[in-house]
Order: structure tokens, then sequence, then C-alpha cells
């Protein structure tokens, strides 16, 4: 049987070690509380934008990332009601369908970024972020002439280092309030009555291009729109570029100064 004797030198460094180990476990739980500090407000995308209620403007928006049966007809309902909509559209898809896109482009449509290849986006470094957003703007601006500076992560996917790659490309991250939930696909009626009674001045209405009842639903929307003295717009134009800032719901809220008139 051993014996182990504590002799004073023995129970010095036993307690320095011990004073270390404190010290060390105390320095790195300070430097997680400070970067959560520092983390921990969220950096978040665009929802929908502050309008108040004599302001009747929204934007109806639609993913293209898979199919492509229904972009003619899709074309030609909003067309029908003069209504000018946002498509986000997958690099993928740009490769497929060149002539969608710019028949999408030539009809007044803005034809915007999706990504590249459909990534979850904050599983990416933010240099791939920035190369998979950058390869789709290249894609699309080839064909329209015209550089998108808006972005939809795919799956609605976010983080702050998203948000903050986007922003230093030049890119509002956008996601949307009302979502039309087209890729259940749920009835006609059932995404006619989702989009008119959340519908309110501001918001963004998230479509997709290849979802099986939209054709049917789409008309019957436009119309509530029309009868109901909103105006649907691009989403470039439905938010604000500068001056602004995003509450805790994602709503961009305009910031500019009030301008008086002598």
């Amino acid at each position: 049987m051993k014996v182990f004797v504590l002799t004073k030198k023995s129970v010095m460094l036993y307690v320095l070690l011990v004073c270390f180990i404190a010290c060390l476990v105390g320095f790195n739980w300070q430097k997680t509380v400070s970067v959560f500090e520092n983390n921990g407000k969220r950096d978040l995308p665009i929802y929908c934008v502050d309008k108040n209620e004599n302001e009747k403007v929204c934007s109806l928006s639609f993913d293209a990332a898979w199919g492509n049966e229904d972009t003619h007809t899709l074309i030609k309902e909003l067309g029908d009601y003069g209504v000018k909509a946002t498509f986000f559209v997958v690099g993928s898809w740009v490769d497929k369908y060149p002539e969608s896109v710019k028949e999408l482009h030539d009809a007044g449509h803005e034809i915007m970024n999706h990504s590249n290849t459909h990534p979850h986006m904050p599983q990416l470094t933010p240099e791939q972020m920035k190369s998979e957003v950058s390869l789709c703007d290249d894609k699309i601006e080839a064909i329209t002439g015209v550089r998108p500076n808006l972005f939809r992560p795919p799956y609605g996917d976010y983080d702050n280092a998203l948000v903050g790659a986007m922003r230093d490309i030049s890119h509002y991250t956008i996601q949307w309030s009302v979502d039309s939930l087209d890729w259940k696909d749920l009835s006609a009626q059932a995404i006619y009555e989702r989009v008119t009674t959340k519908i309110e001045p501001g918001s963004i209405v998230l479509f997709h291009n290849a979802a099986k009842h939209t054709p049917e639903a789409l008309p019957m929307i436009l119309k509530y729109l029309k009868d109901n003295g909103y105006t649907a717009v691009p989403i470039s134009e439905l938010i604000y570029k500068e001056n602004y800032k995003i509450d805790t719901a994602g709503k961009q809220i305009s910031t500019a100064d009030v301008q008086t008139t002598e």
C-alpha cells in the first residue's frame, strides 16, 4: 500500500495549480461572454417596410429555383393587371432557362439573386457567401444587363455573417412578411385567403414560380389588391436604400429627417 504524504511544498504547488486553472477558466468564460455580448445583436434582413395605412403599397416576389413550367403564365397574369414583381432566381436556374430570364426582364420585372447553387448560406464562410452571390449576379447581368442588388437567402436561412457579407457587396438581404405557402400545394383558395388576410401596407409576399396552384390563385389575389386600393411594386421600389433602421420584427423604418419647406 502506497502512502502519499503532503508536504508544505506540494500543497503550495497544488494551490497554485488550482488557482491557475480557475484563472484560465475565468478568462475563457469572460471571453465567451464578451463574444456573446458583441454579437448578441441580431443583424436582420428586411422582412417588410413601414408604411402608414394610407400608403397601400406592397411587393410580390417569386423564388425560381427548380421548375419552369408556369413562368410564362405568371408573366401574362401579372401583365393583365399591370403589376411588376420581383423574381429571385438561382444561378443554376438561369443556366437552364436563360430565355425565361430574358422574358421576365423584357416584361419589366426585376430579376434578383437567390444564390448560385441554393445552399444553406450560414454553412459557408463569408467569402464563400460572397462568391455564391457574385456568380449568380454575373449570370443575371449577362442576360439582362442589370446587376442585382437584392439577395434572398435559400430556405430563408441566414445569420449575422450572411447579412454582413451581403452588405459588404452592396446587397440588401430580403425576406418576406406574407408567406403564401404555395410550395405546400395548397389549393388556390387557401393561397388566396392566406395572402389577402395577412397583407398590409409595406408587405413583401412570397410565391414560387413552379408551385402547383399559384397560377390559379394569382389572378384572384391581383384582383383583390386592385379592388382594395393596393399598388404592387418591385421590392427595389418598396424598400428604403438609406437612412433607415430595422426593428426586431424585421420591419424597415425610415430614419430620414422630416423635410420642411419655408
